[in-house]
């Protein structure tokens, strides 16, 4: 079972306890996610997958309610709220003692509705550039935030993805997105950033990142590490569907850890458990 942490913990806490690592457990409220679009759009099952991320052994849960899978369209906020809030009350009757939960959203709107809810970090794949009044609500209600990199949107970030230097293409982005939130007000206690494995990448691109992670830690926030089931892991393992790669998410697990990434957003919780806990029994031998 994760290590308990309370409900109203923030990214600074979780640096803490997550100094060794932790898993992030997706739950996807969508008709079109490309791994598990539709599996968990009816509430019994939301809650379901709920209770299985937290017996599972994750430390976070990151609700989302709009897909950002390559060629998918934006979601309004109206809709994803009325995706979430559902959710969110049937969370609040559980005892979820420990488990943090995280709302993957651009939309400051459904941002603020989840945090009213119980929600205390904030996912956000623009890194607060979708939404201009995003970073200033995260500031004011003493949220955390996760900034992520993607070149592009969803629907066509997968058509000619270009980089020079891609790990300090994207390093250098992140800097200055923490220099932003700082500016307007979060503590730097309460940010993360994710290299946005997939968002905007290719094959190639990927790889470089994982293999410069260190780099993007040097910035000093924890990083958040999202390939779980992603293509490039199924072009590489000649495998499909998205399913077949867990296995394959494990590696970039280790492979994250070893780097020193923190922080794990997987689809299989229990598999990418068990090899968090394997490499921290390693690391204290």
């Amino acid at each position: 079972m994760a290590v308990l942490i309370g409900n109203n913990s923030n990214i600074s806490t979780h640096s803490e306890l997550c100094r060794d690592g932790c898993i992030m457990g997706v739950l996807n409220v969508t008709e079109d996610s490309f791994s598990d679009g539709g599996d968990f759009i009816e509430l019994e099952a939301s809650v379901d997958r709920v209770k299985q991320i937290y017996q599972e052994g994750a430390m976070i849960l990151d609700i989302g309610a709009e897909s950002s899978r390559p060629g998918s369209s934006p979601v309004s906020s109206d809709v994803q709220i009325q995706r979430i809030l559902p959710v969110f009350q049937e969370i609040n009757k559980l005892n979820l003692d420990g488990l943090s939960i995280s709302v993957d959203t651009t939309h400051s709107k459904v941002a603020s509705l989840a945090l009213h809810q119980g929600a205390s970090i904030v996912n956000d794949i623009t890194a607060g550039q979708g939404d201009p009044d995003m970073l200033p609500m995260v500031a004011d209600t003493g949220a955390s935030i996760i900034l992520m990199h993607m070149q592009g949107v969803p629907l066509s970030m997968q058509a000619a993805p270009h980089y020079d230097d891609v790990v300090r293409e994207v390093t250098e982005f992140l800097s200055g997105r923490i220099e932003e939130a700082l500016a307007l007000g979060i503590s730097e206690r309460k940010i993360a950033i994710d290299p946005g494995i997939g968002f905007g990448k290719t094959l190639r691109h990927n790889l470089e990142l994982l293999d410069g992670l260190a780099d993007i830690a040097s910035l000093g926030p924890p990083v958040v590490i999202g390939a779980s089931r992603k293509r490039f892991l199924g072009t590489i393992c000649e495998a499909s569907p998205p399913s077949n790669l867990i296995g394959a998410t494990c590696a970039t697990t280790i492979l994250g850890l070893n780097a020193g990434a923190k922080i794990f957003r997987v689809h299989d919780v229990a598999q990418n458990y068990q090899a968090l806990r394997v490499w921290q029994s390693l690391r204290q031998n």
